[in-house]
């Protein structure tokens, strides 16, 4: 199968369609098959897309082996609010609406982030302590794995996730 991004020529909707070659989009479209799905209309041509390429299976690193792929943009990162997907890439990826509520979310948690304190590993333990006042309250963030962050939920702990990926302390290039 191969996919390609296809765009009408009418009202410029972009989508994917899957054919099982070249020649069989070129049969397709030749006989009216391949249609907009947002007008229905029947000029549709392949869109300008950068290629899609694999690594081979014997490329791929092992699972838990740490990758090394250069730099990555997972999103906006708490000390560097500035740093977010390309333009196009967002635009590409996301309807407008969606891109810009990511993009309010990422700075809300940003001010939320510089008023909390990091405390890595010892999230689960720090938030139980607090909740029955063993510590004083304070905003805190920090990694819990699912079966902690379930233990303080039940436990009436009030927890909320971080939404945007971020780089802790001591991670930072």
């Amino acid at each position: 199968m191969i996919v390609f991004d296809l765009e009408c020529r009418a009202g410029g909707h972009r989508f994917e369609g899957w054919f099982a070659s070249s020649e069989d989009f070129a049969g397709q479209q030749a006989r009216g098959l391949v249609i907009c799905p947002a007008c229905g209309a029947p000029e549709v041509d392949k869109a300008l897309s950068a290629p899609r390429l694999t690594r081979k299976g014997n490329q791929l690193p092992a699972v838990g082996a740490p990758r090394n792929e250069g730099p990555r943009n997972d999103g906006p990162r708490h000390d560097r609010p500035d740093l977010e997907l390309p333009q196009q890439v967002a635009a590409a990826a996301l309807p407008p609406d969606a891109v810009a509520m990511l993009k309010a979310v990422a700075a809300v948690q940003t001010e939320m982030l510089k008023a909390s304190t990091w405390v890595g590993e010892n999230f689960a333990e720090d938030a139980r302590a607090m909740h029955y006042g063993e510590k004083d309250l304070a905003m805190i963030h920090g990694r819990a794995s699912p079966a902690e962050v379930q233990g303080l939920i039940e436990e009436g702990v009030p927890v909320a996730p971080v939404i945007v990926p971020i780089v802790p302390p001591g991670e930072v290039n």
